[in-house]
Formats: C-alpha cells, structure tokens, sequence
C-alpha cells in the first residue's frame, strides 16, 4: 500500500508564527536534497553568507526560501515572525537531478547589544500529481546568527519552578550570544534522576529562555530541594545545584 502524507501548507507572511506545533526539523537533509552549512553563523561586521542547496535525487527539484526573525517562546519553542532584514536570493529555484543551487542570505540590519537570531525555511514545492504517486513536500529549518561588533558569549541563569503540579527546569540567556544545550540530566541529592522533556530545539536564544518539562514525581523534589544539573554545550560542561523555588 502506498503512504499518504498530506503536504504542509504555506504560511501567510502577515502572521506570526509558533513552531513547536510543526514537525519542523532541525534537519538539513531528506529524500534528495541536502543543504551546507546546517547553521550559519556570521561573524562581527560580516553581513552576507551563502547556503549550498543540492539535489541528490532522480527528479527535478523545485524549491521556496522565506526568511524570519526568531524568538523563542516561554517554553522554548520557536516563535517565527516575517521579516525583511534578512533577504534570500533566489527566494524561489529549480534544481536538476544532480545539481547545486547557491542561495545567498543578507543581513540589512547591524546587531547592536546582542546577536540577531533568524531562521530560513526551505520548502521542497510539491511536484504536479502522477498517477499512482504521491509526492511529499519537505520542509527544512536553517538557524541564522548575526554576531555584534566585540566579543559575544552567552551567559545561562538555571532555575527550577514550580506552579501547581508542573515543574521546570528553566535556563535564562542573559548573555549576548546563543547558547546550544544538550546531554542535560538532573538528580537529586540521593542520586535519582529526573526525567526532563522538551520538545524544542536546544537553542537558549540570546535574551531568551528554554524551559524542560520535569516528568518525575513533585515529591522528589519540594520547594527547598537542591538539585544537581550536569549539561553540556557549545559553551562548555555545566554541573552546578539548584534550589528548588515555590513558583515562576
């Protein structure tokens, strides 16, 4: 039996978006295409970048770029506006099996106090239908960071709260770069572990905040409770304690 997928609609550019809804990889390749670099970063004073877009796939490939500023919601998810600082060139293309297609991304805005954050979505445009095929259209999520003049670095605040039958672990960037996390574990003083969840990518955007669900019982870890973190980073290993707190 052939699957059916149904194709992701394109967004309108006059709203806002939340991601996080979306199964929107942090991916850079499927089916065919494959996209270089997978995160771009532009160094102080650079303004321009270019993305290698390939089709290793048997058929032609037509594709849309848009580009939005990024900002991480209260749980960490990805929050998508349009927007016209960051401009992609071509917007729109078509690839030959086999062939390359060289995007180019301009930032128009200088980064003043902290990083600007972006991110380009490269939409696979669903091919004519066939008979006895079904084309799935793809999506791919590209991060881009324009870096201030001076030395940028992130700097993380943890907390856990608490609100009702909820609890949080909650990382605050208060620095001027992005911070990305991963391998992060929480145990208490006994040495259990906590499970953690969340389903946003692992960046604490600049200014911003991820938060990671607590899926253990509240009773392992009441106000008062001090917790060990362990995690690492683009920035380096983390093991500190934190004190549970009653609420946000």
């Amino acid at each position: 039996m052939t699957k059916t997928r149904r194709n992701r609609a394109v967004w309108p550019l006059a709203v806002t978006l939340t991601v996080g809804l979306f199964a929107i990889p942090d991916g850079v390749g499927a089916q065919g295409i494959t996209i270089s670099p997978v995160n771009v970063v532009m160094a102080p004073g650079q303004s321009a970048a270019a993305l290698t877009i390939a089709n290793q796939g048997d058929h032609e490939l037509s594709f849309q770029i848009r580009a939005f500023a990024w900002q991480g919601g209260p749980a960490g998810e990805i929050q998508l506006a349009p927007t016209n600082e960051l401009l992609v060139s071509p917007p729109l293309g078509t690839i030959a099996p086999g062939g390359t297609q060289i995007a180019r991304l301009v930032v128009n805005r200088a980064p003043q106090d902290r990083e600007l954050s972006y991110r380009i979505l490269i939409d696979e445009l669903a091919a004519p239908a066939q008979a006895g095929m079904v084309h799935i259209a793809l999506r791919l999520s590209i991060p881009v960071f324009a870096e201030p003049m001076g030395i940028a670095a992130p700097h993380l605040q943890w907390r856990i709260v608490r609100q009702g039958t909820r609890s949080w672990l909650v990382a605050l960037n208060d620095g001027t770069r992005h911070q990305i996390v991963h391998d992060i574990a929480l145990h208490t003083a006994d040495g259990r572990a906590l499970r953690l969840k969340s389903d946003a990518p692992p960046y604490v955007l600049a200014g911003g905040e991820h938060r990671w669900s607590i899926q253990s019982d509240s009773r392992l870890f009441a106000p008062g409770t001090v917790l060990q973190l362990t995690a690492n980073g683009d920035g380096g290993a983390v093991s500190q304690q934190i004190r549970v707190n009653a609420g946000p």
